[in-house]
């Protein structure tokens, strides 16, 4: 069936001062709604027509040639901003604050520490030229790492269109195209991505290690 617009789980207004209302008005409204809408159209008549769009992002290259560029940005923004929203919260209702358990001490064994893996998601994340995503990824065996990707691209998008394939689950990604930021931080992109770590909603993170473990 086709791909429809998920509601927000808070308040358009919940992530301020970190993230304005009316920022998440026009992205989510406005961005997202487009993708979804664009989306549908480019797979229509597609044998992925009925498929999830994690099911989309994974088999891109059956796709006629003709079709793979929309629906590789347009699913792809679906499929990157269905996770964003759900990967934060308000301070006021647990978001900020750092990982605990098994999510904890993945990053631990990783990165040697939550602050040394917060500096090289924030250092992905500034870095990535252009529009893109910063990325936490699990794995199967438990193990996480970060990377980034350019414009909608998701990780397990088939690796023929950039992704890194069916075992990189993505847990946490930070949206850093400037529609995301650039009302409240301008060109100040570091400071939007410091900003961020207060409404990040670990519980959810953990939900999403834990189902990329199973």
């Amino acid at each position: 069936m086709p791909f429809s617009l998920p509601e927000l789980p808070y308040a358009k207004d919940a992530l301020t001062p970190h993230i304005d209302a009316q920022t998440m008005e026009i992205h989510h409204g406005k961005h997202h709604a487009a993708y979804v809408s664009k989306a549908n159209d480019a797979l229509k008549g597609t044998s992925l027509e009925n498929a999830s769009v994690q099911e989309v992002a994974r088999r891109l290259a059956e796709l006629p040639a003709d079709k793979q560029t929309a629906v590789r940005n347009n699913a792809g923004g679906h499929l990157n901003h269905s996770l964003f929203w759900q990967v934060m919260a308000p301070p006021s209702s647990g978001g900020g604050g750092e990982p605990k358990g098994e999510l904890a001490a993945a990053i631990e064994k990783s990165f040697g520490g939550f602050d040394a893996f917060k500096e090289k998601f924030a250092a992905a994340a500034a870095g990535r030229f252009g529009s893109g995503w910063a990325w936490l990824c699990a794995h199967g065996d438990g193990s996480v790492h970060v990377t980034s990707t350019a414009n909608q691209d998701n990780p397990t998008m088939d690796k023929a269109f950039g992704g890194e394939g069916a075992d990189h689950h993505p847990i946490l990604g930070l949206d850093v195209w400037e529609h995301a930021y650039y009302l409240n931080y301008q060109n100040r992109r570091p400071d939007y991505v410091s900003a961020w770590w207060n409404v990040v909603n670990w519980s959810k993170v953990q939900e999403l290690y834990d189902a990329a473990k199973a």
